[in-house]
């Protein structure tokens, strides 16, 4: 679904940029965010089509933006990918309860990023298109 816009919110910056040179590759418009407070404020300006969404931020944590986005009407349809560190059972079983789309771990395989942002965007199974993959 090339053209449609992706927000990568992740207070590592190598990591936003690894998201956003893969997607931006594959076709998508990439905003960026670097923390909770920032995201909700582009949320409503850029209105992306999907989010990657960190747990673990400074200010205010993934579950708490997400639990935002889910509260207002015109964000709570946005699909989420949690991206995070935070691969414990308990962690994992938070992000599926909380209405993610997908759930990824670092450190993660962006092939993997971008399948599931195609298969959540476009609404169907789509698992090997031979997409490159960029390092940074």
């Amino acid at each position: 679904m090339p053209g449609k816009k992706v927000m990568a919110v992740d207070d590592e910056r190598h990591i936003v940029r690894l998201i956003q040179v893969n997607l931006e590759r594959s076709g998508y418009q990439v905003i960026t965010a670097f923390d909770g407070p920032e995201a909700l404020k582009k949320v409503e300006s850029d209105k992306p089509d999907l989010i990657v969404l960190d747990v673990m931020m400074p200010k205010m944590d993934g579950f708490e933006v997400l639990k935002r986005l889910q509260a207002n009407p015109e964000t709570r349809e946005i699909p989420i990918i949690m991206l995070t560190a935070k691969a414990q059972d308990a962690d994992v079983f938070r992000g599926w309860a909380s209405g993610v789309s997908a759930y990824l771990t670092k450190p993660f395989n962006p092939l993997e990023l971008i399948t599931f942002v195609k298969r959540i965007l476009s609404g169907h199974d789509d698992y090997d298109d031979g997409e490159k993959v960029w390092e940074v």
